[in-house]
């Protein structure tokens, strides 16, 4: 497989959109989150986290911690952590959650060295510019026996999405099948993510979490591909109508078939120096 273009690795981490519209609140973050409803097996991967942080003590920092989802349980399940801050790009992602939390960068982290027991990288490093600096301050913020967690998908995440897409976007243009949807978590993928770990954590487990999310409703679907708005221009198809296409065809599917089943493939990277 060839890595991402030039122009796709701009589009995926330039600022002004991220903030200005990707992440200016949770909307669309949330409609890609709920389509995990319907997963099998059904992984809580708050939970997960959190039991993995089951030895750390002192500081916890949540790196583009979003929607705050991490946070919230991970402050619940851990009230003996000294603090639990978020850390997000967006000043509108984090209008909504509770504190401490501040904005900032993922290449400078506000933070001293060695000063958090563990820090999180939740589905977020593949919108970093320069991922080998940011894996250098995740190394850097935390203590020499501490723990990073980050997480992504595979490259073989939800390919009947991407095939739905390609389909919907072909009809629009006439042109029986159309270019592919833009692949956010190509720059860090499941297969990318440990070596890039690597250079700075002596070991990286890669936790996987295969699953089949199934629907019975086009809703969630189109809803999880309409959260790529912020990126209707990398489309090269009119978006809306590619949108309103897809929900056709899914509608179809599920009347003929009584479901609409999705690959998930994802995973988690547990990080120790």
């Amino acid at each position: 497989m060839t890595g991402p273009s030039a122009a796709h690795e701009a589009a995926v981490t330039d600022r002004a959109r991220l903030v200005g519209s990707a992440y200016d609140g949770d909307r669309d973050l949330a409609a890609r989150q709920a389509l995990y409803r319907w997963q099998s097996p059904r992984y809580d991967l708050p939970g997960l986290v959190a039991g993995r942080l089951h030895g750390v003590r002192g500081r916890v920092v949540d790196i583009g911690c979003g929607n705050g989802l991490f946070l919230r349980r991970l402050r619940h399940d851990r009230p003996d952590l000294d603090v639990v801050l978020g850390l997000d790009l967006s000043p509108g992602m984090l209008a909504e959650v509770p504190g401490p939390v501040a904005v900032a960068d993922a290449t400078r982290l506000p933070l001293a060295a060695g000063s958090a027991g563990a820090a999180l990288a939740v589905h977020m490093l593949y919108h970093v510019p320069d991922i080998p600096r940011a894996v250098r301050e995740l190394a850097r913020v935390v203590v020499r026996d501490g723990l990073v967690i980050a997480s992504t998908n595979s490259e073989r995440d939800k390919p009947e999405l991407d095939d739905l897409w390609q389909r919907a976007a072909g009809d629009v243009l006439g042109t029986g099948r159309g270019p592919a949807r833009i692949a956010v978590s190509a720059r860090f993928s499941l297969e990318k993510a440990p070596s890039l770990l690597g250079a700075e954590f002596g070991h990286v487990d890669t936790v996987d979490l295969p699953a089949t999310i199934t629907v019975r409703d086009p809703e969630p679907v189109i809803a999880h591909l309409a959260s790529y708005r912020a990126w209707a221009d990398r489309h090269e198809v009119p978006f809306d109508a590619a949108v309103d296409r897809a929900r056709a065809l899914a509608a179809d599917h599920i009347a003929r078939h009584g479901s609409y089943e999705i690959t998930s493939r994802a995973g988690l990277l547990v990080c120790r120096r």
